[in-house]
């Protein structure tokens, strides 16, 4: 199943395609796919070039180490995730590796990393779901994640699946259309929430 955007202005076909769907096959992704996924993270940008990002991976492979990942997640997100073939959660170090020093761009970093990961994989024919709900302290605690390190988003990826799948109450949202505010709404110049001349029409 696709979900086009219908964008205001021209985007890259790549970015019209990637939306988050729960529904996802238990077909596995192949390994060399995974490596192109994490290979695209590998060259995303960041402040100092530090590359503030880590991800912890599990495949359906490994059942016992996909368990203990699934068990990070929030009984929300395991009701339709434990589909996925693959889950990974990234972590982020605060500190500079060169001299110690806090990290302020740190999550942005992650988050440059993580979209190079998405994209690429909806160029492979994959999606992405990342997700909020998991246990940041489950992780440190099974993954004997070390100080300094926060673990900030989890993902499930595969190859898209049957909405039809998907218990009820998560069907309606899987089928809703796609929206996002105009872009007018967050482009300022001169003050805040004044709107920007040059996304005005």
């Amino acid at each position: 199943m696709e979900k086009i955007a219908e964008t205001d202005y021209p985007v890259m076909d790549v970015i019209q395609r990637r939306w988050s769907p729960r529904a996802i096959s238990h077909r596995p992704v192949e390994p060399e796919k995974l490596r192109s996924i994490f290979e695209a993270a590998r060259w995303a940008p960041s402040c100092y070039n530090n590359q503030s990002w880590r991800f912890l991976v599990a495949t359906q492979e490994d059942p016992a180490e996909y368990e203990r990942m699934l068990g990070c997640l929030v009984e929300q997100n395991i009701r339709w995730v434990r589909f996925a073939p693959v889950l990974t959660i990234c972590v982020a170090p605060l500190n500079m590796e060169f001299d110690g020093k806090p990290n302020r761009h740190a999550f942005f970093d992650a988050g440059l990393a993580s979209e190079n990961m998405i994209l690429q994989a909806v160029d492979l024919g994959l999606c992405i779901h990342p997700m909020a709900g998991f246990s940041p302290d489950r992780v440190r605690e099974i993954y004997h994640v070390p100080e300094g390190f926060e673990p900030i988003t989890a993902f499930a990826v595969g190859y898209p699946g049957d909405p039809e799948s998907l218990p009820d109450n998560l069907k309606e949202a899987e089928y809703a259309p796609r929206t996002r505010r105009p872009i007018r709404e967050f482009v300022f110049t001169g003050d805040w929430g004044q709107t920007a001349p040059v996304v005005q029409e």
